[in-house]
């Protein structure tokens, strides 16, 4: 067994690895990481990549169909051929070439096996080959593994061998029916592209659609998916499952019967922690690694084991994970040169925007965005707010030009004693282009008063600001 020693080790070579690594090498930390897939990880090549690369032309055609003069131009079906091209191109043919390059380019060696805690600092590799290899870190390891499809406990799930989001988004075959179990943005998103594909959808959500947002977003992203084509059926759990010759049968709790001809699961998320070696350090295997806001794992002596990302379940979304990474390279670098770091509210070691201000962005149609609290979070953590609505379409000559008959809402949540947001929600067309403007004003605890003096262009979509700061300062009257 032959032994490294490094500053740093990183478990896991997606974004978030990639992310951690880059930044602990700008600090001169000697770093190894470890991939057991494909450098680059879940997104790159069966996330946010691929199901945006498959999404694209169908908003774009939406966003065509919503235009006098152009809809007209809109002749024939949509080329899947070139679409799975298109997403073929940017997953670069599932080749991770490029990105291993990109590892051993920023100075970091690159390790392909299975990576395991052996004890603290000690990280053990073994390869396709069996060969095995032993790591140890001067100063950290950061766990970024990412997470993976959480299948529910559901008779005949083994049978009808379901899609999950990687089938959904590496698939060159479009389904003629296919049902999709779940209600979250994986689902909705994968409900749009497969309809726009040619599929016949059916949406079976247990709950609401989007359940977390406002719940103006999910009426209007339920009307958009109907409006598509989408069968879309709330409050309805699966009870069964059973493939034959047809296709397969999926049973609902309220009696009725789906028939498809694939069925696809999107119904969380695990982590991918139970082969790691958790019980060398005293954690539990299999389980979600909770850490506190410098993201060094609680329940480890030594401030030496770290999470980022899906692996520490603070919010699942590859931006926040690479937010966090940042973070925590912040913390090791400054702790291998003083052991002391700035815990400060506002310090540069703190992950505050994984409570504060976690922007988020589903590209549905029409397209769901969001960053900070609800009115329901923010009432329920004390706040005296109030809420001001608007119809984008109504009152922004911006939207009214970007689409004939646009519709949409956009949601301020402000703290009438500090007069901040606290959050925003957008749902319409081409919405997610305006997030980072909220997520700026959330994050960055912009006072209202100070808001007005940042102008927005005529005519742009984005005058919704100033329709929000009008309704604010009218709310009463």
């Amino acid at each position: 067994m032959t032994e490294n020693v490094y500053d740093v080790i990183v478990i896991g070579a997606g974004p978030v690895g990639q992310t951690a690594a880059d930044r602990c090498r700008a600090a001169n930390l000697s770093v190894a990481v470890v991939e057991q897939e494909l450098v680059g990880g879940e997104c790159s090549y069966w996330g946010c990549v691929p199901s945006k690369a498959l999404l694209r032309p169908v908003l774009a055609l939406a966003d065509t169909r919503r235009v006098d003069g152009a809809r007209e131009a809109v002749t024939g079906a949509i080329n899947t051929k070139g679409v799975f091209g298109r997403r073929d191109r940017y997953v670069t043919d599932w080749d991770d070439s490029g990105q291993a390059d990109t590892v051993v380019a920023m100075g970091a060696d690159l390790f392909r096996g299975h990576g395991r805690l052996d004890g603290e600092r000690r990280v053990t590799v073994t390869s396709s080959a069996g060969d095995v290899l032993s790591l140890t870190a001067r100063h950290a390891v950061v766990i970024s593994s990412g997470s993976g499809a959480a299948l529910p406990d559901v008779p005949g799930v083994d049978e009808v061998h379901p899609w999950t989001n990687r089938k959904a988004t590496d698939s060159n075959e479009v389904p003629k029916r296919l049902a999709i179990v779940g209600g979250g943005g994986v689902a909705v998103e994968m409900a749009t592209a497969w309809q726009g594909l040619g599929s016949s959808v059916t949406l079976l959500v247990r709950s609401r659609i989007l359940a977390d947002m406002e719940s103006f977003v999910a009426e209007a992203i339920e009307r958009g998916l109907t409006d598509a084509g989408v069968d879309v059926r709330t409050g309805v759990n699966v009870h069964r499952l059973r493939r034959d010759a047809g296709g397969v049968a999926v049973d609902l709790d309220d009696g009725a019967t789906v028939e498809v001809d694939e069925v696809m699961f999107a119904t969380g998320r695990k982590p991918l922690t139970g082969d790691m070696g958790l019980e060398t350090v005293g954690l539990v295997p299999g389980t979600w690694l909770d850490t506190d806001d410098a993201l060094t794992v609680t329940g480890v002596a030594g401030d030496w084991l770290y999470a980022a990302g899906d692996a520490n379940h603070r919010a699942l979304l590859t931006h926040q994970g690479k937010y966090q990474a940042r973070i925590a390279a912040a913390v090791i670098s400054t702790r291998a040169r003083s052991g002391v770091v700035e815990t400060g509210a506002w310090g540069p070691h703190v992950a505050t925007a994984d409570t504060r201000a976690v922007p988020q962005a589903f590209f549905t149609d029409p397209e769901a965005v969001s960053v900070g609290m609800t009115e329901r979070q923010a009432r329920a953590a004390g706040h005296h707010v109030s809420v001001v609505d608007i119809e984008i379409g109504d009152v922004v000559m911006g939207a009214k030009l970007y689409a004939d008959g646009y519709r949409g809402r956009a949601r301020m949540v402000v703290d009438d004693s500090r007069r901040i947001p606290l959050g925003v929600t957008m749902v319409g067309p081409g919405v997610s282009e305006m997030l980072h403007a909220a997520t700026v004003a959330v994050a960055g605890e912009v006072p209202i008063d100070r808001l007005w003096h940042a102008v927005p262009c005529f005519p742009t979509v984005s005058e919704l600001w100033l329709r929000l700061l009008e309704a604010y300062r009218d709310r009463g009257s």
